[in-house]
Order: structure tokens, then sequence, then C-alpha cells
């Protein structure tokens, strides 16, 4: 397929949902629904424009989901201003390991005893299918760092941890499938996929985060340089190095770049205050405040604050738009070519599959937790609901599939993944918007 005509295709996509945004805006789905339809609409299919065959493109697919997720687990990162006593946290928490957790193993019985399918099959299936999704949640995560609510803050935690707390259950779905020959291949894969790469992985990433924000703080106070740094080129530094750094370690990549997101903002409470603003809110960058004089840069009371917020603010600020719109630039492309091959590989069994998952499992594990008062009852229906799945799903789709599975299994698990996760940009992207409003006008009320 010609270069030329993919970019036609993403700029037409992209030019479609410009124009419509206006008409979007007052309808009850999301853009990522539109631009599935839009995906089936031009693949193979019907006008047949775009065509894409998944074993050709599995490792390129890979490496693009991936990136994607980075972004998005960065920004998402940055996002959640709160301490590490808040309560919000207890709630982020439990829902990225155990209600993760039990999901897979609903998941996992649900395929081996309803449809059939082998404990590996069943095992990867669930644990690629299990984390929710940072990149298609924003509707669903913090508004922005200022926002303390439960349900926002928590799936938004959520969404940052899980994708990485997933990796080893889908390395032990990898494995049962394979039949590892090694007779203390469990042990290996406990101490080393679990119990160093989690925790490795999460630390690095923070430090790194800690650090490197301290001395970029303190570089450009020091050098009068707080309007003129190039700051989507130390977000683009900082997401490289601590998911290299992780890696080389044998930690994960994905858990070390919301961490390092996270260790930047904490550097920013630090820094302003933890009773003030988020600094972003303090003073805002112009447009192209790198080429102006310093008191032209930026919008707000400027006197009346530090060095340090302002460089903080600017930072922030930079560095939230530049990750949020690589985000939905790989969102828009990403979802789309999901809808060009949903027909090919299109699977009944999602419909039984996901009803399940989004009806059943995903609000019981949410529901039987001890939450001890952090959550009512009308929040924990709301959580259950919004177990959006996505890009996150994709990444490791293609992961699996070029790590040696059988051409039977990577048909399943290609056909199952695909067609449960648009199910979830439908039914999640429709039904979104309507349950937001509801629980905004709880709140006000109670309030």
């Amino acid at each position: 397929m010609s270069f030329v005509i993919w970019v036609a295709v993403l700029g037409g996509v992209l030019l479609t949902l410009a124009l419509t945004s206006s008409y979007l805006r007052w309808m009850p789905v999301t853009t990522s629904a539109v631009c599935l339809v839009v995906g089936v609409a031009i693949g193979p299919s019907a006008l047949g424009l775009l065509k894409l065959d998944m074993a050709d493109a599995s490792i390129w697919m890979e490496h693009l989901t991936e990136v994607a997720v980075l972004f998005s687990l960065f920004v998402c990162g940055l996002k959640l201003r709160s301490p590490f006593k808040n309560k919000n946290w207890r709630v982020a928490v439990g829902l990225a390991a155990p209600v993760m957790l039990l999901t897979i193993a609903g998941v996992t019985l649900l395929l081996h005893y309803g449809f059939g399918l082998t404990w590996g099959a069943a095992v990867l299936i669930g644990s690629v299918l299990a984390p929710t999704d940072p990149v298609l949640a924003a509707l669903v995560q913090v508004n922005d760092a200022r926002d303390d609510d439960s349900v926002r803050f928590g799936l938004s935690g959520e969404a940052g941890l899980n994708d990485g707390i997933a990796f080893p259950f889908v390395i032990l779905g990898l494995l049962l499938v394979q039949h590892d020959g090694n007779p203390g291949w469990l042990g290996d894969w406990a101490l080393g996929s679990l119990l160093w790469a989690v925790p490795a992985g999460l630390l690095i990433g923070y430090g790194m985060g800690r650090g490197i924000g301290r001395l970029t703080l303190t570089l450009r106070i020091k050098n009068d340089d707080s309007t003129l740094s190039p700051n989507d080129y130390l977000a683009l530094a900082l997401i490289a190095l601590a998911y290299v750094c992780a890696e080389s370690i044998h930690g994960y990549g994905f858990l070390s770049v919301f961490a390092a997101g996270l260790g930047l903002r904490h550097e920013e409470v630090k820094s302003t205050g933890n009773d003030a603003l988020p600094a972003e809110h303090l003073v805002q960058p112009v447009v192209g405040h790198q080429n102006v004089e310093p008191q032209q840069a930026v919008h707000g009371d400027t006197e009346s604050l530090e060095d340090t917020q302002v460089a903080a603010g600017i930072m922030m600020g930079d560095m939230l738009a530049f990750g949020s719109l690589v985000e939905r630039a790989m969102e828009v492309f990403l979802v789309t070519l999901l809808g060009v091959v949903l027909i090919a590989h299109w699977d009944w069994r999602a419909l039984v599959i996901s009803a399940v998952l989004f009806c059943l499992i995903r609000p019981l594990s949410v529901v039987v937790m001890p939450w001890r008062g952090l959550l009512d009852s009308q929040q924990r229906l709301l959580i259950g609901w919004f177990g959006i799945r996505g890009i996150g799903s994709l990444y490791y789709l293609f992961y699996a599939l070029n790590h040696g599975l059988a051409p039977s299994i990577a048909t399943l698990c290609t056909d199952l993944t695909l067609s449960v996760v648009a199910l979830s940009i439908l039914v999640h992207g429709i039904s979104t918007q309507p349950m937001l409003a509801w629980y905004e006008q709880r709140k006000e009320k109670n309030s």
C-alpha cells in the first residue's frame, strides 16, 4: 500500500474529526468510536482504500502501540499530583492489582470452561484483555492536576499502573502456551517477571523523574532560562531514558515511564508548595515562548511568584500539551487501523466474552473488594463499568504474536482481542459521556 495513500487517509480522518468536533461534543459518542467506524468504512470490506495484513505488520504495530502507550502513561503520571498518603492512591492500587488479578482469573475461567480453550491460551488472552487503557480512557481520567475525585483518580492511577502489572501475566500465558521444559520455570517467572521487574520499573522511573525534575528546575533558575528551554525535548528524553534504564535491568518500561511522569509531578509539588495550585495553573506559556522575551513568554502574575514556580509552570504546561497532542494523534491512527482489520478478524465469541467481562467480571471484581469507606456503592458501580480496553491490549497482543505463538493460537488471540477491544470502544464510547454527566450531577446535589 502506497505511503501517500496512508498519509491521505490519516489526513482525511483528522480533517473529518476537526470539522465535526463541534457536533460530536454534543453527542454521546467518543472520538475513538468515530475513528473505529471510519476505519471499517475505508477498509477492505467497504471502500477498500486501506488493507493491512496483521502477520506482516505485527512487528511495527508492536512498536507503534508501545510508543502510544508510553506517551499516555507519561501524561497520566503528570496528572496525578496527590501525595501517596492520599486515600485515592489506595483506590488506584486496589484497581490495578487485586481487581486486575480477579479479572484475569474470571476471563481465564470463562475461556477455558465456556469455550474449551487450553489453560495457556486462556491465561494469555485473559492477561491481554485485563488492563484498562490509558489512551482511550481520557474522558474518565482526572481533568487536570487539581482533580482529586475518587472515581477519576482511581481510574487514572489504575490505567497508569496496570499496563505494566499485566506484563508478567502475559509472559506467564506465553510460557504456559509454549510448555517451557525448564522444571524451575514457574519460580524463575515469579522472581524475575513479578517480584523484580514490577518494583524495579517503578523505583527507577520515579527516581529519574524526581532527579531530572530537580536538576532541570535548578539549572533553569541558575541560568535565568525559565522560558526558553524546549520542554518537549525534556519530555521525550525522560520517556526514552526511563524506558531504557528500566528495560536494561529487566524492569518494566511501562511502569518506569508512568513513574517518571509521577516523579516529575511530585518534584513540581515540592518546588511550588503542597498547598499551592498546580504550577501550570499559576502561569501558562504563550505559543512560541522560546522565541520572545521572558516577560512576554507567559500569562499570569509572574511578579508575585517565585522563579521556581514560573519554571515549573512552563515546564508542566508544555509537557502536558505536547504529550496530549501525541497521545490523541496516535489514538486516531491506531483505532482507525483497528477498524480497517476488524471485519476480517471478527469473532462472534467476542460478544459473549465482552458481555460477561463488561457486565459481570469487571463490576463484580470491583464490588467484592473491601474498600472500607473509600468508595460508595454508586462509585463502585461506575468504576466497575469503566473498564475500557484499548491500545494497551493491542500492544500485548502484538507482543505475544512476535514471541513464537503457534499459528492457530495466534489467530485465536488476534481475533478475540481485536473483537473485544472494538466492542469496548463502541459500548464504552457510547455510554461514557451520559454516565459521567449523571455522576457529576449527583456530586453537585450531594455537595
